[in-house]
C-alpha cells in the first residue's frame, strides 16, 4: 500500500516503481544488466579485443608479454556503460549502499569457480577522501564478497598519498598519479598469501596494477584484480610502427 501512496521513480529510467525496495532501481533496468562479451580477451589483464592479433599463442597481449601488467589476473562483470555505469554512480556518489550486494553478486558470477583466494583486499582509499564521502566504495564490496565466500577480509594496503583522483586523468598521468602511493603496512599479513583485489571499475589499471606492486613485493603468492565494471577499450589500434607504437603503450598502460 505505501508503494501506492508514497511513489517513487526508477534513478534509472525514470519508471515508477511498483515494489517497496532500498534499491532504487526498477527490475527492469537491474536485468538488463549483461555480463562482459567479447570475441578475444587477454587472459592476464583481462582486456578485451575485436580481433586475435594483439594475442600470442599464450593468449596474452602485448602489455602482459612485455611485464608492464603486475597483476596475474583482472575479471569484471560488465563494461563501464549504460546501466551498469548508472548503477555504479548510484551507489558510489549518491550513497545508495544497498546496490553493494547486488553488485558483489555479480562480481561473484565473474570469478572463475576452481580459483583459489586466501585473502581479500580492498583498494584502499585515503582518509581524508574517505572522510569526505563517508565511505569506501572498495571495502563495502570487499565486505559482501567476504560474507558470501567466507573467505577473510584483510584491509593490508594503505593508501599514504592523497593525489588527484584518477577520473578524467590520461593513462601515463594515472600511473604518475599512484606512483608510490601505496603501502602495505603489515607485511605478514599477505606474505605467502593468493590475494583478490577488490575495486568498482578498472579503466587504465594504474591505481591495480600499484596495489599488487605492492603487494607482491610484501610477500603476496599471487594478485587477482575483480571488479564491478571495466573500460571496453576494443578499439586501441593493433599495430603501430616505431615511436608511435611506445607511444601507444604510454598512454594504455
Amino acid at each position: 500500500m505505501s508503494c501506492w501512496l508514497f511513489p517513487d521513480h526508477c534513478r534509472v529510467c525514470g519508471g515508477e516503481l511498483i515494489e517497496l525496495s532500498r534499491i532504487p532501481v526498477c527490475a527492469s533496468c537491474l536485468t538488463s544488466v549483461q555480463p562482459l562479451q567479447a570475441d578475444y580477451i587477454c587472459h592476464q589483464c583481462g582486456t578485451p579485443f575485436s580481433t586475435a592479433r594483439p594475442l600470442d599463442e599464450t593468449g596474452r597481449c602485448a602489455l602482459c608479454r612485455a611485464g608492464l601488467i603486475a597483476y596475474d589476473a583482472a575479471y569484471a562483470y560488465g563494461y563501464y556503460e549504460g546501466v551498469l555505469q548508472q548503477l555504479i554512480h548510484l551507489f558510489k556518489y549518491e550513497r545508495v549502499l544497498p546496490l553493494g550486494k547486488v553488485l558483489a553478486r555479480w562480481m561473484l558470477a565473474a570469478l572463475p569457480r576452481q580459483l583459489t583466494i586466501d585473502l581479500i583486499v580492498p583498494v584502499p582509499m585515503h582518509w581524508w577522501r574517505r572522510w569526505r564521502r563517508g565511505f569506501n566504495q572498495a571495502h563495502v564490496l570487499a565486505r559482501h564478497l567476504a560474507r558470501a565466500t567466507g573467505i577473510r577480509l584483510e584491509k593490508a594496503l594503505r593508501r599514504r598519498r592523497l593525489g588527484m583522483p584518477q577520473a578524467g586523468l590520461r593513462a601515463a598521468d594515472r600511473r604518475r598519479n599512484v606512483a608510490g602511493a601505496f603501502s602495505v603496512p603489515h607485511p605478514h599479513r599477505v606474505k605467502g598469501q593468493r590475494v583478490l583485489l577488490v575495486d568498482d571499475v578498472l579503466t587504465t589499471g594504474a591505481t591495480a596494477g600499484a596495489c599488487a606492486r605492492e603487494l607482491k613485493r610484501a610477500g603476496a603468492r599471487s594478485v587477482v584484480v575483480l571488479t564491478v565494471a571495466r573500460a571496453d577499450r576494443r578499439i586501441w589500434p593493433i599495430a603501430l610502427p616505431g615511436a608511435a607504437s611506445q607511444q601507444l603503450v604510454s598512454e594504455v598502460v
